[in-house]
């Protein structure tokens, strides 16, 4: 599903080049959950970055879903990310002025032009546990339902693959452990494949897999 050979990605911050990859190689199977664990600084993100199309590395070769990304143009980056990847952020994104289901359903039509739930994806409304919250704007729910309501987000249209970058990182312990279980239940229910940027051993664990990154690089 994910393939990453000899990646490395160069920025240039006023006169210094930043090596924030340096010869990263991944390779992650359909269906797998693996947790991606490194300190600040250690390329986690970059890496996401690169996987989601929405930064090109400086070199190496990135295949998503059998795509290789070096031979899309934008218009298929686009449309990579709408159909093939889904983002769960650490701060949540949501519209403040619409409700949870619209939140969801923008997302929906922007990709397809549809607006209708399916039956399997009220079901993952369910095992969420938000099926009751969905007309309540995001000031009314809290932030583990706001979470809850950003990854159905990332799931409505069916992507591969569901990246998800600190997605407990604003939330209590408790509403932590309840999200990370869900995004286990996820994985083990419907096969979803998840690859989750953390800073925390205890997180990781949730994961079927765990890789460590450190200096750009994947150990």
């Amino acid at each position: 599903m994910i393939q990453v050979l000899n990646l490395y990605k160069t920025y240039r911050a006023g006169d210094v080049d930043v090596h924030a990859l340096q010869g990263a190689n991944l390779e992650v199977s359909k269906g797998e959950f693996v947790s991606v664990v490194g300190a600040s600084g250690s390329g986690k993100s970059t890496l996401f970055n690169i996987l989601g199309a929405l930064t090109p590395p400086t070199s190496g070769i990135v295949r998503i879903d059998g795509k290789d990304l070096k031979d899309l143009s934008n218009a298929d980056r686009a449309k990579l990310r709408k159909d093939t990847v889904g983002f769960v952020f650490q701060k949540y994104n949501l519209l403040p002025t619409l409700n949870a289901e619209d939140n969801i359903r923008i997302v929906q039509f922007i990709a397809n032009g549809r607006m209708q739930f399916s039956s399997e994806f009220q079901e993952i409304l369910n095992i969420l546990g938000i099926a009751d919250r969905m007309k309540h704007k995001p000031r009314a729910l809290s932030g583990g339902q706001q979470q809850r309501v950003a990854i159905a987000r990332a799931l409505v249209n069916r992507p591969a693959i569901l990246l998800a970058d600190e997605p407990t990182g604003n939330l209590d312990s408790q509403n932590s452990t309840a999200v990370l279980k869900l995004l286990a239940d996820l994985n083990q229910q419907f096969g979803q494949t998840i690859l989750m940027i953390t800073h925390d051993q205890v997180a990781a664990s949730f994961a079927r897999r765990s890789i460590h990154m450190r200096d750009g690089q994947i150990l």
